[in-house]
């Protein structure tokens, strides 16, 4: 078995009057590896983020959806299928539970595919289905995700 090892950093620091309190600590965050530009990112503002920068949840919505059109691009080009231009309008839902903390139960991946005029539209849509078994992001997630793919040429 092959393993690839992927490393991020996250960076945060305290910008506020001591002591830190809940309402005084900043939510704003830095991604980044080594080569690539920093991504902003905060809390969700439903607590207390900033709405300008990226949270988690919408980074794994966006972990989801690429991971989905990287596959579905690939099983494409070895199809004989020309992918003309491709969009997802994701969601996902996160629910919260009593105890202050939740968790995803769905997310709904909605892929817009255009494809070649002279390409096989039911083998484009059909790849579709493969492209989520072998997806490594969705592969690794507990929640479901319905992809429902609009496909034309």
């Amino acid at each position: 078995m092959t393993e690839h090892q992927y490393a991020t950093r996250v960076s945060w620091a305290f910008d506020g009057v001591p002591p830190m309190t809940y309402r005084n600590y900043s939510r704003d965050f830095t991604i980044g590896t080594r080569g690539k530009p920093e991504i902003d990112g905060s809390s969700d503002p439903t607590f207390r983020g900033d709405a300008a920068r990226y949270n988690p949840e919408e980074l794994l919505v966006a972990s989801l959806s690429s991971c989905h059109m990287l596959w579905y691009l690939h099983l494409c080009a070895v199809n004989g299928v020309t992918v003309i231009d491709y969009r997802d309008d994701a969601t996902g839902t996160l629910e919260e539970n009593g105890a202050a903390s939740g968790q995803f139960v769905r997310v709904e991946l909605r892929p817009t595919v255009r494809i070649s005029e002279t390409d096989d539209v039911a083998k484009a849509r059909s790849l579709h289905d493969e492209a989520h078994r072998l997806c490594f992001v969705a592969r690794s997630v507990n929640f479901a995700i319905d992809v429902r793919a609009d496909v034309s040429s």
